[in-house]
């Protein structure tokens, strides 16, 4: 799911919390090392986010929050934020020319330059917290 975040609202709020979960307290942050990646430049994105990218030759930029249930990415396009709602369950991540996640269709990738080797340490932070995840749902393993 898609939000537009420029603006306060509750509503948006309460749909992410109950998809993701509410936000890490500080002290769980500081505990994860952190919960937030660095911005990142958008390399490519699908055909549905096409409108919230720059049309001119800006550089669009993104980052990545994490959650007890999933992440938020978020994209800047001007004044306007954006934050796409991933659970866990749906994200898929690859490592190709860059970094890309992938969910509900869509996809983000990140272009492969400095700003995405300083998140190397959050990336695979974001990967162990997907395993760790899909351990909890993995019925071959029930004996």
């Amino acid at each position: 799911m898609i939000f537009n975040t420029t603006h306060n609202n509750k509503d948006t709020e309460k749909a992410i919390n109950n998809l993701l979960g509410a936000p890490y307290s500080f002290f769980q942050s500081i505990k994860l090392k952190g919960t937030g990646s660095k911005r990142m430049i958008i390399d490519e994105v699908s055909i549905g986010f096409k409108n919230m990218m720059n049309t001119v030759a800006d550089i669009n930029y993104g980052n990545i929050e994490l959650r007890e249930k999933g992440l938020l990415v978020h994209i800047n396009k001007g004044l306007k934020n954006f934050s796409w709602a991933i659970p866990f369950y749906q994200l898929h991540i690859y490592k190709t020319s860059g970094f890309s996640i992938h969910a509900q269709g869509n996809f983000v990738r990140f272009k492969n330059n400095k700003l995405l080797k300083e998140n190397k340490k959050f990336i695979d932070k974001l990967i162990d917290l997907k395993i760790k995840n899909d351990e909890q749902f993995d019925f071959q393993n029930v004996q």
